[in-house]
């Protein structure tokens, strides 16, 4: 009782302007010109981040700006100085009242340097630690002109609802004294004269839905200044059984007709908003209440066909939200930057509309789709794309996209990944914070053109996949803003905890135990699948998708049965209605819950961006599990990737640790080599295969990226780009690639795999050392064999003979020939390469010398060898730096090596049908 009754006398203070208690001012209505002192009470501010302040008696500051507009930032004049959120403010500290009290002086127009020209509508104000680590929320003070002003301090709210019945204080102040009046439905009923102030206790009628306006109006001799604030009676709402057939979101009916509903358990009441009423509530557009108190609902006839209509949900007369299930919204603060040319003719709201609407319209024209029977590429052989629309061309669009889909299509890849496109916070974004589940971002386009994009991808040959979020939402979302507890989601929320049960949560975490939950993502899944006709999923942290609490990944990773069960209900009701579409998991949990998944038809990622950096950069790796056999799966559904949107370029690590561009862009033939002949599906990320070598932290993790398309005017870069184009089609191609019975030996320096079917043998073999290696154990059979790239072939007449591998050099071997790729795309030759038939011809008779050399290199031949001698020295990465021939037969060749680089080379000397090969070093 006592603070309760402390509560009240606050509310009858005169003295000062109250924001909320938090924050107060004197004078109580403070002008820009004048010094105000502003004090705050931290034990009623709101944010969960002020607790940190609370106890303090020193290290608070004030963080704070002011606007020359009502309606505009209220950050746009700050004060000198005021740069680092993260260190102490000094122009800022704040005076300790004592008992978490707060108070600072300061003449606005001064404090911010804000020019004579300009008005002080208002300043923004939050309380900080010196660190910035605690901080209040915002808070908006009013700044008035040094004319007669009046104003309500109680209540503040200039629109709002109240109990039937019940009772409100009501303080007027003035900012000098004058006559005041205050009125109620034009009535008057309280006249105080020569006062600065005046208290009054209004009556709420009993009537529901009644309202009353109430208005202070101040007079001088002079000036007469007025204010006025409406207050209606709570309404009660309807109880009526929802209509059969109707669902939750927008039920278009006719083309005149929509029926809206809105699932809203434990909200009081819910009015309708839009064009069709002036974005005012009334009675009429009072939504009714289902029985069990759940939903809301409510029919709108006489619409015009075709025409947009703008809408909110106004819950308990305070909270506007659009429909979580629309399928387009309109943003009053970022759509005015969405360009015409990436959305023709977007609908603009009234300026008193300050948050997101949405939309409906009936009578909307059809896509029409042009492809109507594509059949997916089967999961053990896609070869999937992931894409950034953003980053990927010019203007970020679908219609840019489009236009390089025949890029795409040479290469050769069969899916597209696209992050994220449902509409998410702001324009510029990874996709990530998504908002509205059912409508796709317009900073990328209209919906028609992202159903071209699909239909056109379709039409070549590719899948579509999308990325979709449903481990977290950001705060827009309606569902997080209709049960928000100040800074978190409420207990009472039907779809979120109030915190995240896992260390990886960025927004506000779902809780995929609820059935609100549930049926929400069940008809996002549906939504998309057959609006869109795309393929599939990629789900991004489902490993999120748990009641279960963990602090750490070691923990967090472990078999979940909660979570295989949740994942399981998504996938039985996506497999109900489409039997094939693509179900991909970003999981990365311990290999028995992968198992399970993939066991029933799914995917899982399988990252090796760590093993490949380390690979390209000649250290230690080991890409064993890029095998879903290594993983325990009985199915091929483990995608491995190089490279993803979350992982660091392999290209831009490699040149971070001293190797040239045409070094790194060699070495990654070879990793894309082994990466797409092991049996699979994969994934590579935008512009991998031209050498991608901007870093991650480039404007930013998740800022923009240049977007670098004469990488395909540079001709290695070009080349990499065509051997990932073979490699593909290889695998997409050729049945041994897709084989079941395969050999892996991917942990040491030299890595290979065999690859067996009934007709053929494929051996991939590649050396990521930056020496060469010598192998006896290549081959498995004898006979002859392929050499993919370089269009040769070799009789293996012995198992024991020795092959060289230079540093970075691969091949493909098989046992019949595939169709011939095109010329040149890599430097080296296997008949240049191999080794003497045994170790001892390569010892016996030959000798180089000095080793190392400076000017000349002598190599010394056995007088029992017969034949021209052609000599032909090679870098490390197979390149020709100098040949001779001689028809001569001489005991001592001498070659001048002078002009030839530091380092170390490989001298391959062919005599006859015999090729022998040394190593020296340059000095």
């Amino acid at each position: 009782m006592k603070k309760l009754l402390l509560l009240f006398v606050l509310c009858w203070s005169i003295g000062f302007s109250v924001l909320g208690q938090a924050v107060k001012t004197t004078p109580a209505l403070p002008s820009g010109d004048q010094e105000i002192t502003i004090t705050f009470d931290l034990k009623l501010a709101k944010d969960a981040r002020a607790k940190g302040l609370l106890g303090k008696t020193s290290d608070v500051y004030l963080w704070s700006g002011a606007g020359a507009s009502d309606t505009g930032d209220a950050f746009q004049f700050q004060p000198a100085g005021q740069t680092n959120f993260a260190v102490p403010f000094e122009k800022g500290k704040m005076t300790s009242l004592g008992n978490d009290q707060w108070s600072i002086k300061l003449k606005p127009r001064d404090y911010f340097a804000v020019p004579a020209s300009f008005p002080i509508k208002k300043m923004g104000v939050l309380l900080k630690s010196g660190d910035g680590k605690a901080q209040t929320e915002d808070f908006i003070i009013t700044l008035y002109d040094t004319k007669l002003n009046v104003t309500f301090l109680q209540p503040q709210e200039k629109k709002f609802f109240a109990a039937a019945a019940s009772t409100i204080p009501v303080l007027a102040v003035a900012s000098q004294k004058a006559n005041l009046s205050l009125s109620i439905n034009g009535t008057n009923v309280l006249t105080q004269t020569d006062k600065d102030s005046l208290k009054y206790t209004l009556v709420i009628p009993k009537n529901s839905g009644e309202t009353q306006t109430v208005k202070i109006t101040a007079t001088t001799a002079t000036e007469t200044a007025s204010e006025e604030f409406i207050v209606t009676v709570r309404p009660n709402p309807t109880i009526e059984a929802l209509p059969t057939g109707l669902k939750d979101g927008i039920n278009y009916i006719s083309d005149t007709k929509v029926s809206l509903v809105l699932f809203a358990p434990k909200k009081d009441f819910v009015y309708l908003i839009g064009d069709f009423n002036q974005w005012e509530y009334s009675s009429k557009y009072l939504m009714k209440r289902t029985p069990d108190g759940e939903r809301y609902w409510i029919e709108l006839d006489g619409l015009t066909k075709g025409q947009e209509y703008a809408f909110q949900y106004l819950v308990n007369g305070t909270l506007p939200v659009g429909d979580p299930y629309a399928e387009k919204i309109l943003d009053p603060n970022n759509d005015s930057y969405i360009p015409s040319s990436t959305y023709p003719n977007l609908k603009s709201l009234p300026s008193t509309v300050k948050t997101i609407a949405s939309v409906f319209q009936t009578g909307q024209s059809t896509y029409t789709w042009k492809t109507t029977n594509f059949k997916r590429p089967a999961q053990d052989n896609l070869v999937v794309y992931e894409l950034h629309l953003r980053d990927f061309d010019s203007d970020g669009t679908y219609k840019n996209a489009l236009n390089r889909l025949p890029y795409l299509k040479s290469l050769g890849i069969n899916c597209i990944e696209l992050m994220p496109v449902s509409e998410f916070t702001g324009n510029d974004s990874w996709g990530y914070n998504p908002i509205y589940y059912f409508a796709p971002d317009k900073a990328y386009g209209t919906k028609d053109d992202l159903k071209k994009f699909i239909d056109t991808c379709h039409e070549n040959g590719i899948a579509v996949v999308l990325d979709i979020v449903f481990n977290q939402a950001d705060y827009e979302f309606p569902y997080v803003k209709m049960y928000w507890d100040g800074s978190q989601p409420s207990a009472d929320s039907p779809f979120f905890n109030q915190q995240a049960t896992h260390p990886f949560s960025v927004f506000f975490d779902f809780n995929h135990e609820s059935t609100a939950t549930r049926n929400y993502v069940n008809r996002a899944n549906e939504h998309w699948l057959k609006e869109y006709q795309i393929d599939g999923y990629r789900v991004d942290l489902a490993k999120g998708f748990t009641q279960t609490n963990s602090s750490n990944d070691s923990f967090f990773r472990l078999y979940d049965q909660s979570r295989v069960d949740n994942i399981k209900n998504y996938y039985n009701h996506i497999r109900s209605f489409d039997k094939d579409a693509y179900f991909i998991l970003e999981l990365f949990s311990e290999d028995k819950e992968e198992q399970a998944f993939t066991d029933l038809g799914m995917m899982v990622w399988a990252n090796h961006n760590g093993d490949f950096k380390n690979a390209v950069k000649g250290n230690g790796s080991d890409i064993t599990r890029l095998s879903y056999k290594a993983r325990g799966m009985k199915n091929a559904g483990a995608i491995g990737y190089m490279e993803s949107h979350d992982e660091e370029r392999v290209a831009y690590e490699a040149l971070q640790s001293g190797k040239s561009l045409p070094i790194v862009l060699e070495r990654m033939k070879t990793a894309a080599a082994l990466f797409f002949a092991v049996p699979g599906p994969k994934m590579i990320w935008q512009f991998g295969e031209l050498g991608y070598d901007v870093s991650i932290n480039e404007n930013g993790r998740t800022g923009r990226k240049p977007i670098r398309w004469q990488y395909k005017d540079d001709p290695d870069r070009l080349k990499l780009s065509k051997v990932y184009a073979e490699l593909i089609k290889l695998k997409t191609t050729q049945a041994v690639f897709k084989t079941a019975d395969f050999e892996t030996d991917l942990g040491g320096i030299v890595k290979k795999i065999i690859l067996n079917a009934s007709n053929q043998k494929v051996i991939v073999v590649g050396n990521f050392d930056f020496e060469e290696h010598s192998s006896a154990d290549i081959f498995p059979i004898t006979g002859k064999w392929y050499d993919f790239f370089s269009n040769s072939e070799i009789t293996v007449s012995d198992l024991k003979t020795k092959y060289t591998l230079s540093a970075g050099q691969f091949h493909i071997l098989s046992t019949s020939p595939f169709p011939k790729p095109e010329a040149n795309l890599v430097t080296w030759q296997l008949s240049e390469q191999r080794i003497l038939a045994n170790e001892s011809e390569v010892e016996e008779g030959i000798k180089i010398y000095p080793n190392p050399s400076k000017e000349q290199l002598n190599v010394e031949l056995n007088s029992l060898q017969k034949g021209n001698i052609t000599l032909k020295i090679n870098d490390l990465l197979g390149k020709t730096v100098l040949e001779n021939e001689s028809k001569v037969m001489e005991k001592v060749h001498a070659i001048d090596v002078q002009k030839l680089p530091q380092g170390t080379y490989l001298l391959n000397i062919t005599q006859g049908d015999k090729q022998f090969v040394k190593k020296f070093v340059k000095e």
